[in-house]
């Protein structure tokens, strides 16, 4: 999606994958959506990456630059992966915030994280990422994995997550992108469509979600579009790493 499909888009009109909704009602489509499926969203998620969501939610983290003793925010966290890999990089003096806009997914991520034994410094913040419930720049570092593509309004998400950064701060957005290569292109379409889909049903009994799922990382701005809106909202020093040929890219901004 480039610039001027977001420009033609009617404001009271967004998209659920390839359908056009209501922007009222695509919030409420998307927590449907995870709802649904967050009892088998981490097992779907090493099924459908063959267990790659993990190198690139390490090299992520890897780039954060977080240090001892830092406060982090981890936007649309779900099932709190994101939230463990940082809760031992700050740890027991810094504090992470596990936050979402679902509750379902929320309750997966704080069972997920006591599990683990990480109780002490995690808390737990039911909220929007288009209006995150914070002070004003109060996180040195902010990250999203794999979320922003379900937010209504990107623009909104990226200013609230500026807004929130302390000076020095850096944003984290990991997401689905554009594969560079235009055969690996191909075949990722024709995985994603086919196989993707039929996971959902076998594996989840929910063929519906993932197929929006599919749909959705094809609605979602590309590599250097999504960059030139991080630019727009203030992030400077604004780049990007293609992992995996482009099928997933890392964007890092910082607040100076």
């Amino acid at each position: 999606m480039d610039m001027g499909d977001r420009d033609s888009e009617n404001a009271s009109e967004t998209h659920f994958g390839y359908r056009r909704v209501a922007a009222a009602d695509k919030t409420g489509l998307v927590a449907d959506v995870f709802r649904s499926v967050a009892t088998r969203y981490d097992l779907m998620n090493d099924l459908m990456s063959l267990g790659a969501h993990r190198l690139w939610k390490r090299f992520a983290v890897g780039q954060s630059g977080v240090c001892r003793g830092q406060r982090v925010l981890d936007v649309a966290g779900g099932t709190g992966d994101l939230a463990a890999r940082f809760a031992n990089r700050v740890g027991p003096t810094g504090q992470i915030v596990l936050s979402d806009i679902n509750d379902a997914m929320l309750e997966q991520g704080r069972s997920r994280l006591l599990d683990k034994g990480l109780t002490a410094n995690i808390a737990y913040v039911r909220t929007n990422a288009e209006s995150l419930a914070f002070s004003d720049q109060s996180f040195h570092c902010v990250s999203i994995g794999f979320g922003l593509r379900n937010v209504t309004e990107i623009d909104k998400a990226l200013t609230s997550m500026f807004r929130i950064l302390r000076p020095a701060g850096r944003v984290l957005i990991l997401e689905f992108s554009r594969p560079v290569l235009p055969l690996l292109s191909k075949l990722y379409d024709a995985y994603s469509f086919a196989v993707i889909p039929c996971l959902g049903r076998l594996v989840a009994d929910n063929e519906a979600s993932y197929r929006y799922l599919v749909e959705s990382i094809r609605r979602h701005p590309d590599q250097d579009t999504l960059k030139t809106m991080m630019e727009t909202v203030g992030f400077e020093r604004v780049r990007y790493f293609n992992l995996s040929g482009g099928i997933v890219a890392l964007h890092i901004g910082e607040r100076l």
